[in-house]
């Protein structure tokens, strides 16, 4: 026995035949061969009939003699719906309702008419049966003008009611009737329940309701509410008043031939499961999963995803080489090495799911059949049929597999992959590489902007702000060592006036004591040299100063000159590589070289020619040699307006004539240059000075920029966790949106301050925690940082976190300063210290934006590896929307104990299957019976040969089947109970 199990099959629940007792309008010379040839003949065809009549099964026993002979061959089942009116008025006459009987007992004509003979009606003082003799006797009693037996066997019909509590005792006290009679009821306003509508028929209804299996009725508004999905009847309230959920079902209720299998608008009644009875047993089990009214079952798997066949070529050892597969949730059972594994292996090869590495995997520790018995495999192939009609051929050896034109077709969570991606080790990169994936498909292909994967869409929407970071972040470390500078000048302050004041003090001493030199008599040309001395010395500072400029404009040029040949097309190539999605063409992308708006080279030219010109028109030319004792420069000469050359010429001839003495001359003219080159350090120092008075106010304002830099850090970082927050978004959305297990799931993003790290970066390098103070031994800083810091870190805004380091500072800075392990007079060692100081300070590599998924609360990597399959679990089968090839797994319920088993993954699984074929190895009842899988494979193994594999056979089926439940029972433990907490759950009550 193998077959596919549960498919949808076009089922009529509600036909009539041929001489039907009422409303009998099959006219024509061969009723029965045009009746037979209508159905023969109908579109989609029907392959389940249940014939009705009213009271009787003679029309049935008719159907079964032409079945017999040959007819109806695509019809497999065939059963009696004995029709009864019951003593309810509806709107239009009475209710009816219907006894669908199983044919599977052969004496089950027998049976239901001994359970008939005892729903009696009284009428003209007597009691008469429901059966075909008695209903004769009612109807000649009723009309003693009536002689015909088939017109008394009519007209009796027309007469009975029968009672609905004598109806529900007599079912109650047969357990024939309970284990082969299915109640159906019309639930239309005409002959059915809608009908009964005075309030003081409410209650009858609601009983008869409850009492009934099945509800005859097309409406979607009604089904809805028999399925608990119409607002005010949850499935709750369903079981509570009607004993559960019911299954709507709709027969062509044909009366004649141009009916036959056409009822209205098409709304035929599907029933997924075998062609036998108890398929219709298990749509009242499952009336969402396997009943429906539709012109075509439901839509679920696409049939080009769906694995239709399996085929085992040149291996001996397989006993059952052709398997067919279900479209749905096919589950694979078996004792412990009967080929479960094997044949999930061997399917999942076919599909080329099965990685490199589950290839290569040890044979002696791999829970893989295939790995293990690769050796022995020789030439055997497995050929997979999909439901489009491809096939593909693979080696069960793995000479074949992951070629280059290969992908996986199937997604196959093997044991090997289960536990690589769950391991009690950790959460390993594989889990968190396949939640991303999850994350990226759960995303619009437009949203995806063209990335290929996560990664790529993360980059893609943060690298802007990353950017931002790292320039902002760099703008912090430059201004901190500019505000080290300005410190360090103003500390400069006190020495630099003490320089200052010293130095024009040596200038004082040094022009006193060349005033002594000066000989009696010569004190008129003295006083005219120092004047071109001061003027001299005024020159010598402006041609110093011209020269400065000339040396930054030959750097200028310099730098020009790189900037062209390497700095600005590096500075283009970094761009490209950042926005390489630019799609610009090489002539695109020239517009973006960085080029001077202007000249530069003529301009720099021009200044260098400029600042040449300036120091040859300050410089001058010397005047021609002439009497040494005529003067040079005119004595009303304005000074000012001389060159350098003859002022200094002036200068030479004065000196020769302030002594005879060659002496006193040498020294006079080493005092005057000495004092013009203190003078030249004072004005010096006096810059200096200056300079490092406004130290303060410069620092302040670098300070001021240095908070506002830290802040639009801080934005950024913002940005990039709303940026990762978006990429999750519709992830998240879905999990707010959803009930049961996925509830549990949680993806949050947010800022991460490593505290920790961040203030043991000071304490073991920057701060000299043996000295007295407040940060004196390890962990002070970081518990004050972690009070005033770390809650605007990782929640604040940019504000607020600006805010928080100016408390942070104004609190503590004094004090951090204090520990210092240096003292402010080390000035070197003090200067590079608190740079490193600084950038320690305002740096934030200690802050990270980081997304984290959470079970129930709880960070997924401090779960067990249990509860990650759970999770793993729950991106395949409920999350995992944009993925609908094959999901093939090894044992799902590994490490699970079976409350979670039936509480989180149940509902999944059955969710799954209506979306995507799902093969499944399993030890557990619970995901074999709960879920209603809709093919059940049973493994079975034979001895184990030396050096050779066992046989192995396989069955397969449907839970409709007898022997299938049994074999679910016999091999997984808790089978009959979970069989039975089934019916208990959906309060059905059904035996078999």
């Amino acid at each position: 026995m193998i077959s596919r199990g549960s498919e949808w099959h076009r089922w009529d629940p509600h036909i009539h035949a041929p001489g039907t007792i009422l409303n009998n309008q099959f006219d024509g010379t061969h009723p029965w061969e045009t009746y037979l040839t209508t159905l023969e003949g109908l579109t989609p065809k029907i392959e389940a009939i249940a014939v009705t009549d009213y009271y009787v099964t003679d029309t049935y026993e008719e159907l079964l003699k032409h079945k017999a002979a040959g007819r109806l061959p695509c019809v497999q089942l065939l059963f009696p719906n004995i029709e009864l009116r019951l003593d309810v008025a509806a709107k239009s006459g009475f209710v009816n309702i219907h006894l669908l009987v199983s044919p599977e007992d052969p004496n089950h004509l027998v049976e239901v008419k001994r359970i008939l003979k005892r729903l009696q009606f009284g009428a003209h003082n007597d009691r008469f049966d429901c059966t075909r003799e008695e209903l004769i006797k009612l109807g000649k009693r009723a009309d003693p003008t009536i002689t015909d037996d088939g017109a008394a066997l009519r007209h009796g019909a027309t007469q009975v009611k029968v009672n609905f509590d004598q109806l529900r005792k007599v079912i109650a006290e047969s357990e024939w009737a309970k284990k082969n009679i299915l109640i159906a009821v019309a639930g239309g306003s005409g002959d059915g329940t809608s009908g009964l509508r005075q309030a003081a028929d409410a209650t009858v209804r609601q009983e008869i309701e409850k009492f009934a299996h099945i509800i005859f009725s097309s409406s979607p508004v009604q089904r809805e509410f028999w399925l608990g999905q119409r607002a005010g009847m949850t499935v709750g309230e369903l079981r509570s008043r009607y004993d559960g959920c019911k299954p709507c079902l709709h027969g062509s209720d044909s009366h004649d031939q141009e009916s036959v299998g056409q009822p209205v608008g098409n709304r035929f009644s599907w029933i997924k499961g075998a062609l036998e009875f108890d398929a219709l047993r298990q749509a009242c089990i499952d009336p969402e999963g396997r009943a429906y009214v539709g012109e075509q079952p439901p839509l679920s798997t696409l049939p080009s995803q769906v694995i239709s066949h399996v085929r085992i070529d040149n291996a001996d050892w397989a006993a059952t080489p052709d398997i067919p597969l279900n479209s749905g949730l096919v589950a694979i059972i078996g004792a412990r090495g009967s080929g479960k594994t094997a044949l999930a292996d061997m399917i999942a090869a076919g599909c080329d799911a099965i990685s490199s590495s589950g290839w290569d995997a040890d044979e002696n520790i791999s829970p893989s059949f295939l790995a293990r018995a690769r050796r022995l495999m020789g030439d055997a192939t497995t050929t997979l049929t999909w439901g489009g009609g491809a096939t593909v051929t693979r080696f069960l050896d793995g000479r074949d597999a992951n070629g280059h034109m290969s992908f996986p077709r199937a997604r196959y969570l093997s044991q090997q992959f289960v536990e690589e991606l769950c391991s009690a080790k950790g959460v390993s990169d594989g889990l968190v590489d396949e939640i991303e994936r999850v994350i990226f498909e759960s995303h619009s292909q437009d949203d995806r902007q063209w990335t290929l994967d996560f990664a790529e869409l993360r980059d893609q929407q943060t690298a802007r702000f990353q950017q931002a970071r790292e320039r902002e972040a760099e703008a912090i470390s430059d201004i901190s060592d500019r505000i080290a500078t300005e410190l360090e000048k103003e500390s400069l302050v006190a020495t630099l006036t003490t320089q200052v004041a010293q130095k024009k003090k040596l200038v004082a001493n040094y022009t006193a004591d060349r005033a002594k030199l000066v000989v009696k008599g010569t004190e008129e040309q003295v006083a005219r040299h120092t004047l071109l001395s001061e003027a001299a010395q005024n020159l010598k500072n402006k041609i110093q100063a011209f020269g400065n400029q000339r040396r930054t404009f030959v750097a200028l040029q310099d730098e020009v000159r790189s900037m062209r040949a390497t700095g600005a097309p590096e500075m283009l190539r970094q761009a490209q590589a950042r926005h390489a999605s630019s799609g610009f063409s090489a002539k695109q992308w020239d517009e973006f070289l960085l080029v001077y708006k202007g000249d530069v080279d003529k301009s720099l030219a021009g200044y260098i020619a400029w600042a040449d010109g300036e120091v040859s028109k300050l410089t001058g030319a010397p005047p021609p040699s002439g009497d040494p004792n005529v003067a040079l420069i005119p004595d009303n000469a304005d000074l000012s307006a001389l060159p350098l050359a003859p002022i200094a010429a002036e200068m030479i001839r004065l000196e020769a004539l302030f002594s005879a003495d060659k002496l006193v001359r040498e020294q006079y003219t080493a005092l005057t240059g000495r004092i013009a080159q203190e003078n030249s350090a004072l004005k010096t120092l006096e810059a200096r000075l200056t300079d490092a008075q406004g130290a303060t106010a410069r620092r302040k304002d670098l300070q001021t920029n240095r908070d506002d830099t830290y802040g639009r850090v801080f934005e950024a970082i913002i940005n990039e966790q709303n940026a990762l927050a978006g990429l999750y978004a519709p992830l998240m959305a879905r999990l707010a949106a959803s009930s049961g297990t996925l509830q549990k799931l949680g993806f949050s993003v947010r800022r991460i301050a490593d505290v920790q790290a961040w203030g043991s970066v000071a304490e073991r390098e920057l701060l000299d925690l043996r000295k007295t103070g407040p940060f004196q031994g390890r962990g002070a800083l970081i518990r004050a940082a972690a009070e005033t810091l770390k809650p605007a870190w990782e929640t604040g805004s940019a504000a607020e976190v600006q805010a928080a380091m100016t408390t942070f500072m104004s609190k503590y800075l004094r004090d951090l300063l204090s520990h210092a392990p240096y003292a402010p007079t080390q000035q070197a060692e003090f200067r590079a210290w608190s740079k490193q100081f600084a950038h320690w300070l305002f740096g934030t590599d200690h802050i990270t934006v980081r997304y984290e998924i959470s079970y129930d609360g709880i960070d997924i990597r401090k779960l067990s590896p249990g509860t990650r399959g759970i999770v793993l679990l729950l991106l395949y089968l409920a999350l995992d929307d944009s993925d609908d090839r094959p999901l093939i797994i090894d044992q799902p319920e590994e490490n699970l104990d079976p409350k979670s088993v039936f509480d989180e993954l149940v509902a999944l699984f059955i969710a799954t299957k209506a979306k995507r074929q799902v093969i499944m190895v399993t030890h557990n009842a619970n995901l074999v019976i709960n879920t209603d899988a809709d093919q059940i494979i049973v493994a079975t193994a034979g001895p184990h040969p030396p050096g050779g594999l066992p046989p192995i056979s396989y069955v397969a089926g449907g839970l409709e089947s007898v022997a299938i439940r049994k074999a679910v029972c016999d091999i997984l433990e808790g089978g009959e109970e979970a069989f039975r907490e089934r019916a208990r759950r959906l309060r059905v009550r059904l035996d078999r």
